[in-house]
């Protein structure tokens, strides 16, 4: 059979939503642009109530989406993810030392003379990704029990050095080479929270579902019957988080079109090189697609959460640096999407040597 006639087949057998999540998506995102530029003071009431300086209605589709992914993770294989120095230590060195510094010197590059939009950006690239990035790997066929250790690795390398890193590049680094140095002072305890939340909640959420569903009913059932239940809600779960997202920021970002797309450019040239790079790093170190994917899109993504409560938090709501934070997933939404079908379409490429737990979906056949 044909790549394009399996492929045709894969399309018939996903559901409605998932086979048009692209147009979904830039849908939502309309539709929060909208609400957020046409309904006055809706941003402010939908921020008033605040998870670690995130909107609790955003905080709220975050769990609702990351569940669903992590109670599908085989917990019984990850000690043969955390066995795999191929995939991990190419993982450390993507998010915790190339990342940041690609950030930094696009920051630099593409904004020499706005230097709240640069520093906005900045604490983008140190905030790695913990929570989007799974339902971009599940989407990719990636590989989830992967994806679980190295998103729970990004989130204690977050706590650790997120505080370091930010006065590294916004003091130490700028002033050895001569440029304008920025303060950055956030407590390790409100990193730590933002990591339990949304990290530590859906994950003992997952955990103790399969445990539970698998022991009670047996792991047959549990895949074949409440997997597919509690499925869909990743997607609704993303889905609305995106429109509370674009709504509570609506406003600052059509009424400033030109900012919006000079802080595009550095974010698209970070996703693309750092996708890219990680998925060929990947390929060479002889990583199999599912773990090259994972590799990719938790290399790629970045803490838009973290990224934006940091920067409200030390200069305001209205500042440039939470503007640039705010366009991070403007711009991280509709590319990662876009790089979930570049990926799919990469797999022709890789020699398959494994076969992951999310190659059961029908996506992934």
């Amino acid at each position: 059979m044909s790549a394009a006639a399996s492929e045709g087949n894969v399309a018939g057998r996903l559901s409605f939503v998932d086979r048009y999540l692209a147009v979904w998506i830039l849908v939502a995102m309309a539709v929060g642009l909208g609400l957020g530029r046409l309904v006055p003071g809706l941003g402010g009431a939908l921020a008033k109530v605040t998870v670690t300086g995130v909107s609790l209605p955003i905080a709220l589709g975050l769990l609702v989406m990351m569940y669903p992914v992590l109670a599908k993770v085989r917990y019984d294989r990850l000690d043969t993810v955390t066995r795999d120095r191929r995939l991990l230590l190419p993982s450390l060195l993507l998010n915790w030392i190339v990342g940041p510094a690609l950030m930094f010197a696009l920051a630099w590059l593409f904004l020499p003379d706005l230097p709240a939009y640069r520093t906005g950006l900045i604490i983008v690239g140190l905030a790695r990704c913990i929570a989007m990035v799974i339902i971009w790997n599940d989407l990719a066929c990636g590989h989830r029990e992967a994806a679980a250790v190295l998103v729970a690795l990004n989130s204690v390398f977050q706590v650790v050095a997120f505080s370091a890193l930010g006065w590294f590049y916004l003091s130490v680094l700028p002033g050895w080479l001569g440029l304008e140095q920025t303060g950055l002072d956030v407590p390790v305890w409100e990193i730590a929270r933002s990591v339990l939340i949304f990290l530590g909640i859906p994950l003992a959420a997952g955990y103790l579902t399969r445990r539970i569903g698998e022991k009670s009913k047996g792991r047959t059932w549990y895949e074949a019957k409440l997997i597919p239940r509690i499925g869909p809600f990743a997607l609704y779960g993303l889905l609305f988080t995106i429109v509370i997202l674009f709504a509570l920021q609506g406003e600052a970002i059509t009424s400033q079109p030109l900012d919006v797309a000079r802080i595009a450019l550095p974010l698209l040239a970070y996703f693309a090189v750092m996708w890219a790079g990680s998925m060929a790093l990947g390929r060479a170190v002889g990583l199999d697609y599912p773990r090259a994917t994972t590799l990719a899109f938790t290399a790629a993504g970045n803490n838009f959460e973290l990224a934006i409560a940091v920067a409200i938090a030390t200069f305001g709501a209205s500042s440039g640096q939470a503007l640039a934070g705010v366009v991070g997933p403007l711009i991280e939404v509709p590319v990662l999407i876009g790089l979930v079908y570049v990926a799919l379409y990469a797999r022709r490429y890789f020699t398959a040597t494994s076969v992951p737990a999310s190659q059961e979906d029908p996506a992934c056949a």
